[in-house]
């Protein structure tokens, strides 16, 4: 049975969705609700501390006198202790790997910690509100050796630890007295974390990857039953009397309550603002209040608490909304204060001056037990500044008001899902189901630029000359591709980097899985690249673009994109990709690859055979940085414009211009300059029926690009983000025009290869670019401008303001 976790007086709700000319900086003295740039509203309550870089999990120490963090994203990672009382932090550590793992011991006399991919636990001793570290409990060789510990816990009495580990699924039981494992027990995929009985007898597990909580007898020290969960459970919750186990399950959007005697799920939460909402809440953390009769559920892509009334098992109702920060990852309780672990804050921040290539003196210090933090490490995985919020638990009320906020604060709703924004007539339908004159679409994927990187030069539109790298010179396609149909100035992209980027572009969503993994690899501290369907445990629920194609009767074909080394990443591929066609390899160039895709076009449209959907990558633009004797990024960038330009310009003199669409994205924006946000990025609308020589100021994201695909081929939305974006038919006209687009030659020799040798080709040769993103992006990035500027020009670095003040006249444009 699903509890539904609508409250009755808000199912009639409508929640609004405002474009607004673009973001600004956040104001902690405003009492204003401000906007992210994905379409998504803040409103925090309560009061905040500063955490550090991605908080991903909060524990109480038993005396409930402190709280611990643990802060796991790409920049620095850190332990912090918190004074729950006076709601202060006491001490922060520097902790070279970590990651979830976190509990005090019984006695509050030790705090220990995952240790990340260096494959060990380490055991901080607390001493006057600091933490030392006094040893290290080794589960094996660091990185590349595959363990990484996740979630854990301690029998004190027996002075046993217990480890789960994600990347090779064990469960490791340890004599803490020896520091010994005793024992290694093999699970069957990803394990998340692990809470022991209050008897110690068993130790449950939630199976990340396996959607399965996980039952360990610990005297025999075997796995004794399996029961059947949700989606990517994570997040353990058992009450003090052992009877009953709360299990989040982050892919949808739901609650398992087991009943532990029965060993079965007697009832399922659904914890989303919508009954029946399709996945998107990401439901990751858990805490029963102090009376346990009500149970507050982090739902971190939400931006809240979910609410429940849990006093009667199995017949458990919804009490509403709480409104927290961004993407909140850990809740806890304590008396009658609720805390709060928002993974990526309530803003990330503006870097005027620009991040450095290499660590400062005063990162060093930082590290080495300095108390000041370094003030100019700005980069874009790492701007995601975490709070910690402190709740007051709200009365019947109160809690009225906090559900209106969250439900204000959310553009997704029902009613949007079914029926969105337009105008009649345009080929671009407003509700599903309805028919376009468009039959064809063209989805090509391009690589990590920032608007002002390439457009900025463009006078028409929002731009800053100063921060072009790859202006009209080198990209005359692109440019004219803009002008000759719809410049898009406001267009931000869903994804940080390619590790979630490629998911959000193909699946308008990235799974907790991906979310929470990707800042270590990025911040080099281990890791494998899990996205584009690489490891299944991150791919998105009921998959990707080609699977809701396939589900709505939609012909489909992919050239590159989630089909490396000339075989598809995904089941649903096999067979609808083009053999011939040549996927991320950076020695193969763009125009290549166009003609590979020709060849295959013509073959498919003279038998009628072309597909309606067709994903194709085009992807260096990303370049090689300054490695001697490869292309320059210019010749890089400029074999990408042209091979854009041709494809256009084939199409266009097709038989089926008339009746095609095509849109180009960058699947992130990584770490390139641009004046308004760090996410703004290039996006392109090209075809028979989209206007030509039209200035589109309107705020979209990936998620608006992927909703007016999906209306057009009449695919139902596959997450809450693109239900709720705004669907890009500002850009289309009903009025077909069928002059063709003549492609641009290249200012720029193809054949131009690095000479140069100096650092910035020295650090070249040293990135990995076998695979995407396996670069360290803020060098490559800065490897780039110096490389193409000259090392008297100082990077700029994005400028991250990820939120808008709601005013009176954005309130009078709701739509």
């Amino acid at each position: 049975m699903i509890k539904t976790s609508i409250p009755a007086i808000f199912i009639l709700l409508l929640t609004t969705f405002v474009a607004f000319a673009q973001p600004t900086p956040y104001n902690s003295n405003s009492s204003e609700k401000v906007k992210l740039s994905n379409g998504w509203y803040l409103s925090p309550t309560g009061r905040s501390l500063p955490l550090g870089d991605l908080p991903l999990n909060l524990v109480v120490s038993p005396s409930k006198k402190y709280l611990a963090v643990t802060n796991n994203g790409q920049s620095v990672q850190s332990l912090q202790l918190i004074d729950a009382k006076h709601e202060k932090v006491l001490y922060s550590e520097i902790i070279p790997k970590s990651w979830y793992g976190l509990r005090f011991s019984a006695d509050e006399k030790f705090l220990y910690a995952s240790g990340g991919n260096d494959n060990w636990i380490l055991q901080y001793a607390i001493t006057d509100n600091k933490l030392v570290l006094k040893d290290s409990i080794i589960l094996g060789k660091k990185w590349p050796a595959k363990i990484s510990p996740a979630g854990l816990d301690i029998d004190d009495a027996k002075k046993l630890l217990y480890v789960v580990t994600r990347e090779n699924n064990s469960l490791y039981i340890i004599d803490l007295s020896t520091k010994k494992i005793v024992q290694r027990i093999q699970l069957t995929a990803e394990a998340f974390t692990c809470v022991l009985s209050p008897d110690k007898k068993e130790l449950y597990i939630s199976l990340w990857g396996g959607d399965q909580l996980i039952v360990v007898n610990t005297d025999s020290r075997t796995v004794t039953d399996s029961i059947p969960v949700g989606d990517n459970p994570n997040e353990l919750c058992l009450t003090k009397n052992g009877k009953y186990l709360y299990v989040a399950n982050a892919n949808d959007n739901s609650v398992s309550v087991i009943d532990v005697a029965q060993r079965k799920v007697i009832e399922t939460f659904n914890t989303a603002l919508y009954a029946d909402a399709p996945n998107g809440s990401t439901t990751n953390g858990l805490a029963l209040s102090a009376n346990e009769k009500t149970l507050y559920i982090a739902n971190a892509d939400n931006n809240c608490l979910a609410v429940f009334d849990v006093t009667k098992p199995a017949a458990s109702s919804s009490k509403g909304f709480i409104p927290t920060g961004w993407y909140p990852t850990s809740v806890k309780v304590i008396g009658r204060k609720i805390y709060v672990a928002n993974g990526k804050g309530f803003s990330s921040l503006p870097n005027p001056n620009g991040p450095k290539p290499v660590k400062t003196q005063e990162e060093v210090n930082y590290q080495q037990g300095d108390s000041k933090k370094p003030t100019n490490v700005q980069y874009i995985a790492g701007l995601f500044k975490g709070t910690l919020s402190i709740i007051d638990e709200p009365a019947e009320k109160q809690m009225g008001a906090f559900s209106k906020m969250v439900y204000d604060n959310s553009p997704y709703n029902k009613e949007k899902e079914l029926h969105t924004q337009g105008e009649a007539g345009n080929p671009v339908p407003m509700k599903i189901g309805d028919p376009s004159p468009i039959k064809y679409v063209f989805y090509v994927i391009k690589e990590n630029r920032t608007y002002d990187q390439v457009l900025g030069d463009i006078s028409e539109g929002n731009g800053d000359k100063k921060l072009v790298l790859f202006g009209e010179k080198i990209t005359p396609n692109l440019h004219a591709i803009a002008r000759e149909f719809v410049l898009l100035d406001n267009f931000y992209v869903d994804g940080e980097v390619s590790a979630d980027g490629h998911n959000w572009t193909m699946g308008a969503y990235a799974t907790d899985y991906l979310e929470k993994t990707w800042p270590t690899s990025y911040g080099g501290r281990g890791g494998t690249y899990s996205a584009e369907g690489n490891r299944a445990v991150a791919n998105n629920k009921k998959g990707f673009l080609w699977d809701h194609c396939q589900r709505a009767g939609v012909s489909f074909r992919t050239y590159g994109e989630f089909a490396d080394d000339y075989k598809p990443n995904i089941p649903v591929l096999k067979g609808h990709f083009c053999t011939s066609y040549t996927g991320w390899d950076l020695a193969t160039r763009d125009t290549v690859r166009f003609y590979q895709w020709k060849k295959d076009f013509d073959s498919l449209l003279a038998i009628n055979q072309l597909p309606q959907f067709n994903s194709v990558r085009f992807g260096n633009d990303h370049t090689e940085g300054l490695r001697k004797g490869r292309p320059t990024p210019f010749a890089h960038v400029a074999d990408n414009d042209l091979a854009v330009g041709m494809f256009i310009e084939y199409l266009s003199k097709s038989a089926i211009w008339n009746q095609c669409a095509v849109f180009i994205i960058e699947d992130d924006a990584q770490n390139g300059a641009d004046h308004v946000d760090a996410h703004r990025s290039t996006a392109y609308v090209a075809g028979g029926l989209v206007k030509r020589h039209f200035v589109d100021h309107t705020m979209y994201s990936t998620s608006s690009m992927l909703r007016t695909m999906e209306l057009i081929l009449r695919i139902p939305p596959m997450s809450q983000y693109d239900a709720a974006a705004t669907p890009m038919w500002n850009c289309f006209t009903t009025t077909p025009n069928s002059t063709p687009y003549t492609s641009l030659s290249s200012n720029i020799d193809l054949n131009e290869k690095n000479t140069a040798v100096n650092k910035w080709q020295q650090k070249s040769e040293a990135f990995n670019l076998l695979k995407e993103d396996a670069v360290p992006d803020l060098e490559f990035n800065i490897v780039l401008w110096h490389g193409l500027k000259g090392d008297d020009i100082p990077f700029p670095g994005p400028r991250r303001a990820a939120f808008v003040k709601l005013n009176k006249a954005d309130e009078d444009d709701d739509d």
